[in-house]
């Protein structure tokens, strides 16, 4: 069991590592890219391309960490007018449809990909599969998280009631 919760911690790690540094690396493209169209008049075509994917992979990144961290937005006012036992139940639905999601991701994300690699992004030709990669990459941790949930209470963060007096 340690083992076990060393690895996830570690692929934590990595999940949180990979998605700074990509936001680093597109934040420093797209300076480049404003630098060269505002100063030098034109821009290289790349930049806009990489931005792009870069995008892509810290947003797919971020689904997989917010559901790790609870940070997904719910509505629990009318599950919560119903008794602890219900909201239990709801609660483990939720959690159910978080793993179904992450193995759609890594199902269909993984076809799309391989369906992808056949062509290439016109900028910095790559294979387009690059940019779709993420999904199945995703997929994995969402589903991993959404285990991890299971052992959790909760699936959103519990916010203290505050009241203007």
């Amino acid at each position: 069991m340690k083992a076990l919760k060393m690895t996830k911690n570690a692929l934590d790690r990595l999940l949180l590592v990979s998605s700074l540094i990509i936001l680093v690396v597109m934040v420093l493209v797209i300076l480049y890219q404003v630098f060269s169209r505002q100063i030098l008049g034109t821009a290289p075509a790349w930049t806009e391309e990489l931005s792009r994917l870069l995008f892509v992979w810290v947003s797919f990144f971020g689904i997989a960490y917010g559901f790790k961290e609870k940070l997904h937005i719910g509505v629990g006012l009318v599950v919560n007018m119903f008794p602890e036992k219900v909201q239990d139940i709801f609660d483990y639905l939720a959690k159910a449809l978080v793993i179904a999601f992450g193995m759609i991701l890594i199902y269909y994300g993984w076809q799309f990909t391989v369906l992808t690699s056949s062509s290439t992004m016109p900028a910095i030709g790559w294979p387009s599969s690059v940019l779709y990669a993420c999904m199945p990459i995703a997929g994995v941790f969402v589903t991993l998280n959404g285990i991890e949930l299971l052992f959790r209470k909760g699936m959103h963060q519990e916010l203290d009631d505050v009241s203007e007096e």
